[in-house]
């Protein structure tokens, strides 16, 4: 996580420094869900499943290349492992080095890849803890480290305006460890699905 706190501001200034200077930029929202495999020696639960929401931003620059930050969460709570009286939701956040070549005149590629934070907050039902500052909660969280690589289509529909069928795959570090929380099956989840966006200062024109 030290690793993060560090390059995490890195990755947001570099993405807000290089607007001004930008060819173009792009915001999507989107939807999709979580793929993961079961391993049958394990007790926990797989990863996957349930309808995710998503928010993405990139700058690109010449040459194509360019900066995206981008976050997906499950739009729902869960029950882990069955259980009724415990709940979970991921957040997935990432920062990104993106390539993206033209296909066409209204088609385009998104090939990214970075690092980025898995977060996941578990509900119960009662109340876990008490502070000053926040009151009392009825859940905690587990953060950890992950790498990403994703890639995505897109088709410009009217002007500016596309639609960008997408897949993105996340190695979460420590993701199965249950020591000190409840943990996951595997450390590689897949999510899959489809954002509809905007171009600024380019597109298919």
């Amino acid at each position: 996580m030290r690793k993060l706190a560090i390059l995490a501001p890195v990755c947001a200034f570099l993405f807000f420094s290089q607007l001004a200077s930008a060819q173009q930029g792009d915001i999507m929202i989107g939807g999709g869900t979580l793929l993961s495999s079961t391993n049958d020696a394990s007790f926990a639960p797989p990863e996957k499943g349930g309808a995710y929401l998503n928010i993405d931003g990139d700058v690109v620059m010449k040459r194509r290349y360019g900066f995206q930050i981008g976050t997906a969460w499950r739009a729902s709570q869960s029950s882990y492992a069955g259980q009724d009286s415990i709940n979970y939701r991921p957040i997935l956040t990432d920062f990104n080095a993106l390539f993206q070549p033209h296909l066409g005149k209204k088609l385009g590629l998104d090939v990214f890849g970075g690092i980025g934070i898995a977060s996941t907050r578990f509900y119960y039902s009662q109340i876990i803890s008490c502070s000053y500052f926040n009151g009392c909660v009825n859940y905690n969280s587990t953060d950890h480290f992950m790498e990403d690589l994703g890639a995505g289509i897109r088709y410009y529909v009217w002007h500016h305006v596309f639609v960008r069928p997408e897949v993105q795959y996340y190695h979460i570090q420590n993701n199965t460890d249950q020591t000190n929380q409840y943990g996951f099956s595997s450390n590689n989840v897949v999510r899959v699905g489809a954002s509809i966006g905007f171009t600024i200062g380019g597109g298919s024109d």
